[in-house]
């Protein structure tokens, strides 16, 4: 009975548990799906929010992500001479550029990208390292092409993430160091540093353009979008110089300051007709084209930057005041006994007593005392003027950075020495180009005409600085230097009438003047029939075994005009007939 009892008791138990199990699974079906419910209307409500709502706000912050802003390289003007050889141009090269944030650390992906970079490991890492916190810095900037393709061919195949490869342009001199001093050369950011290129700075820069471009997740530009700013190149520039001349000059140079152990040289070739500058070589000389560290110095453009005192050069010009003077005519007699005259309590000598000479013989035989009778007979201010219009003491505008103008003392201050000294170029100090500028009046009748760098489509108009009849006798005066009983035999030409003077001048040190240091000079003009070339050749401290101007210079001058004059097609105004004089003048080149 009992039992019967305690069975039908659990079950009542059990029917009644039953009944209230139900109502609670229920509950929680229904919690379950009013939860689920509720997260899928936040779901859509947000969907809904951000479809609609908030549409442009994140636009925006996906262009921020993907949209970059990048510049379109423009390159700069090109530089030519004045046929329109090339002598500076941009060509196109990649930067190899990282994004710290996002290049690995890892030394299996930093060690294969600095051996395709060529850098060492440890530097890469270190330069990553320093800029960890940008999220653009270049590797390298414009590398060789062989660095860009292995770099290029590395992320490609071991697909890095964080490096790519920028287009621009890089600065090439096709002329080297021929046309080095005057051309000049660029920094890493294409703007002019020296010579040509910084000097027409502006003309020549370009201005990059600007673009948007989508980017992918490696920072890689993808499609362009939007063109921001167009580009706007540099403008071309043709120089006066002319690319065979300038070879020319610049080997006959180089030569003779290595045959003579010379410090330096310069050497200057002018159009007498335009101002035009042909040639203007320097020794010693670099390459653009290479790096930029090395001894101080070597960039300048010595023919323009450098000055000197021209020594024997500067006769031509004192008698050609005289000359204007009216006190004195080419046949005109100077005693210049014993040798020596005395200034005062300083002396003037020659090299040997010349006794009594005419004014053109003072030139042929370089007298010091002959010049020193005639500067000393004029007035001080009729000196001062004629070598003042002649473009001493003042740069000649010819708008290259760092030109030197030189010094002429003004008159005032002259003593009787200075006066007698000045008359055979002591005492003033003067550039290679403005030497041969004065020379260039001479060649052209006394006119004086504006230098330029730049080729010209017609001569500029030029001002009368001295008469065309002085001007004319003092070239026929010239001519007798390059004769066998003048001072440069050496610096005649075969075939061509040649007017020049020697300089062979004592370099100034502190104390005094050296006596066994000299600047060579040699000042010329050819044809001297009909004036179209003027060429200065400076030779600094040569160490060989001889050292005067007409020996060291001379030689550079005969051989660099010589092929000028044929190369411009310039006719031979002294054939002879017998051809016995062309022989003989041969043997003395």
């Amino acid at each position: 009975m009992n039992e019967k009892r305690v069975s039908k008791r659990k079950k009542r138990n059990g029917q009644a548990e039953g009944k209230l199990a139900l109502p609670r699974y229920a509950a929680r079906r229904w919690s379950l799906a009013a939860a689920m419910a509720l997260a899928a209307l936040v779901l859509v409500g947000r969907a809904v929010e951000q479809q609609i709502f908030e549409t442009d706000f994140l636009q925006d912050e996906g262009k921020r992500r993907h949209l970059r802003a990048v510049e379109v390289p423009a390159h700069r003007g090109r530089i030519t001479d004045r046929d329109g050889e090339p002598l500076a141009i941009s060509t196109p090269v990649d930067s190899v550029w990282a994004n710290p944030r996002v290049l690995s650390p890892d030394r299996r992906v930093l060690v294969p990208l600095a051996a395709a970079l060529q850098m060492k490991p440890d530097q890469l890492r270190q330069l990553l390292a320093r800029r960890s916190n940008r999220a653009f810095v270049y590797l390298q900037r414009r590398v060789r092409p062989e660095i860009a393709e292995a770099v290029s061919n590395l992320v490609r195949e071991q697909r890095i993430a964080g490096v790519g490869l920028e287009r621009g342009y890089r600065r090439y001199y096709p002329g080297g160091e021929v046309f080095a001093h005057v051309v000049g050369f660029t920094d890493m950011d294409d703007l002019g540093q020296e010579g040509i290129e910084l000097a027409y700075e502006d003309w020549l820069r370009s201005t990059p353009g600007r673009k948007l471009v989508l980017r992918d997740g490696q920072a890689r530009a993808v499609r362009d979008v939007q063109s921001i700013r167009t580009p706007l190149e540099g403008r071309d520039l043709a120089l006066s110089l002319d690319r065979r001349l300038q070879y020319l000059a610049y080997r006959e140079l180089k030569a003779a300051v290595k045959q003579h152990k010379a410090k330096s040289g310069s050497a200057v070739l002018l159009d007498i007709r335009s101002g035009e500058v042909l040639a203007m070589v320097n020794q010693p000389a670099y390459n653009p084209n290479g790096g930029k560290a090395g001894r101080p110095g070597r960039f300048r453009n010595r023919a323009l930057t450098d000055v000197f005192e021209p020594g024997s050069t500067m006769k031509p010009f004192t008698v050609a005041a005289g000359l204007e003077s009216g006190r004195y005519r080419a046949s005109s007699r100077i005693d210049t006994a014993p040798g020596f005259l005395r200034v005062g309590r300083d002396q003037v000598r020659d090299h040997k007593n010349l006794g009594e000479i005419d004014v053109a013989t003072v030139i042929r035989r370089s007298s010091n005392v002959g010049a020193a009778k005639i500067a000393l007979d004029l007035e001080a201010e009729q000196l001062w003027k004629l070598y003042a219009g002649m473009g001493f003491g003042e740069a000649s505008g010819i708008g290259f950075p760092g030109e030197a103008g030189g010094q002429l003392t003004p008159f005032q201050r002259w003593a009787r020495i200075d006066q007698a000294t000045l008359s055979f170029g002591y005492g003033l100090s003067v550039t290679t180009l403005q030497l041969a500028r004065a020379y260039a009046i001479l060649g052209a009748g006394g006119i004086k005409r504006p230098l330029s760098l730049l080729r010209l489509e017609q001569a500029p108009q030029g001002e009368r600085v001295i008469s065309k009849a002085s001007a004319k006798a003092i070239v026929e005066m010239m001519e007798s230097v390059v004769s066998a009983e003048g001072t440069a035999p050496d610096a005649a030409v075969p075939g061509y009438r040649i007017a020049g003077k020697t300089g062979t001048a004592k370099k100034s040190l502190p104390g005094g003047y050296s006596d066994d240091h000299y600047l060579s000079v040699f000042a010329g003009i050819a044809p001297a029939s009909a004036p179209r070339l003027a060429m200065v050749v400076v030779i600094d401290d040569p160490r060989g075994e001889k050292y005067y101007g007409g020996q060291v210079a001379g030689p550079v001058f005969s051989k660099v005009i010589s092929g000028a004059l044929r190369l411009m097609n310039i006719a031979p105004d002294d054939l002879p007939r017998d051809g016995l004089r062309l022989a003989a003048a041969g043997g003395r080149s």
